[in-house]
């Protein structure tokens, strides 16, 4: 099997390393394009994959095709790659707001599928959500699924709207933890801790907690109960978060992630 990295940007790089890193193909199975010349330079000082500039020349080689480029690149590049694509390809997409529609429209093909992975995957821990036209087989999932993994994990979504609300949670969520990790960073320096102190005691608080929580089937309140105390400081911080409506604030962001996933894919249907 070969596969081909449209795009050597931060996600598509991301995909091509891990695949490389994994042994899941065979040196030089695994073929990456990126048309600027800068960047296909940095790209052949690795070993570990064939670098292309021109589509030609490596998609027909191809039996499993990623496009990680920028949804506005879609039209332009879909309509360059249409005459150059065979039957029995699959083509696994890594653009927010592209249907799988709009893909098969545009490149006159059937096997389809759309992903949403996000950042933490540049460390191996991220999670990619996909969903697959019906002419992609079961087989040919679950070869997706291994190369998907090579990130960290993926799951299997039914529908194109779980995408879209996978977006407003897995895909921007990480952000959401970045933003409450730089708020208690900013309590700790107004505490007075260095900017040392403070991320240790941030990222290690984190990590702990994170590290419980995968540990046993346990809610996250359940796990809050076992940390506060009545009459404690954990439930001073916790009355305290109910009372600003902290909770629901967070719901809201996720909606309005999601929602902004739908915008965009029918922004790209007019466009």
């Amino acid at each position: 099997m070969k596969v081909l990295v449209i795009g050597g940007g931060n996600m598509g790089l991301t995909y091509a390393e891990a695949i490389a890193k994994s042994k899941f193909l065979k040196d030089k199975d695994l073929m990456i394009l990126d048309s600027a010349k800068e960047k296909t330079e940095e790209l052949r000082k690795r070993s570990h994959f064939a670098v292309f500039e021109k589509l030609e020349d490596c998609v027909p080689l191809a039996d499993v095709i990623f496009i990680a480029v920028k949804p506005y690149h879609a039209g332009a590049l879909m309509q360059d790659m249409k005459p150059l694509t065979a039957e029995g390809q699959i083509f696994i997409s890594l653009m927010a707001g592209v249907s799988i529609e709009a893909i098969q429209e545009g490149l006159g093909r059937r096997k389809v599928v759309r992903a949403m992975p996000n950042l933490p995957a540049q460390v191996g821990k991220g999670l990619t959500s996909f969903t697959a036209s019906d002419e992609v087989s079961r087989l040919e999932l679950s070869t997706i699924e291994n190369l998907l993994d090579t990130t960290g994990r993926s799951v299997h979504l039914d529908t194109e709207a779980d995408i879209d609300a996978s977006t407003g949670i897995s895909g921007s969520g990480p952000a959401y933890i970045f933003y409450f990790m730089q708020s208690m960073l900013e309590a700790a320096w107004k505490m007075g801790f260095s900017k040392h102190d403070s991320r240790v005691l941030v990222e290690q608080t984190f990590a702990g907690a994170v590290e419980l929580f995968s540990s046993s089937d346990m809610d996250p309140e359940s796990w809050m109960d076992r940390v506060a105390s009545k009459g404690g400081t954990t439930r001073a911080a916790l009355d305290s978060m109910e009372d600003n409506n902290v909770k629901e604030l967070i719901k809201e962001a996720a909606y309005a992630a999601f929602n902004r996933a739908v915008e965009l894919g029918k922004e790209y249907k007019n466009a």
